[in-house]
């Protein structure tokens, strides 16, 4: 298995992102925002390299924004 440091640092930083965001949708019982947050923290796992890191992890963020 190949780890790439961008990766992991992506994986780091979207991670922190969606732990930001578990604390808000449990404050507000927002089950959306609680969905999304788990998916920040764990997509990166599951990513192959840091581009499609970065795109997966932006298409959350924007969805964790949208009204």
């Amino acid at each position: 298995m190949h780890f790439d440091p961008y990766n992991i640092w992506l994986g780091i930083v979207f991670g922190i992102a969606g732990y930001g965001a578990w604390r808000y949708g449990r404050q507000i019982q927002s089950a959306r925002h609680m969905i999304l947050a788990v998916s920040l923290m764990g997509f990166s796992y599951f990513t192959p390299n840091p581009w499609s890191t970065l795109a997966v992890g932006a298409v959350l963020i924007i969805l964790l924004f949208w009204p």
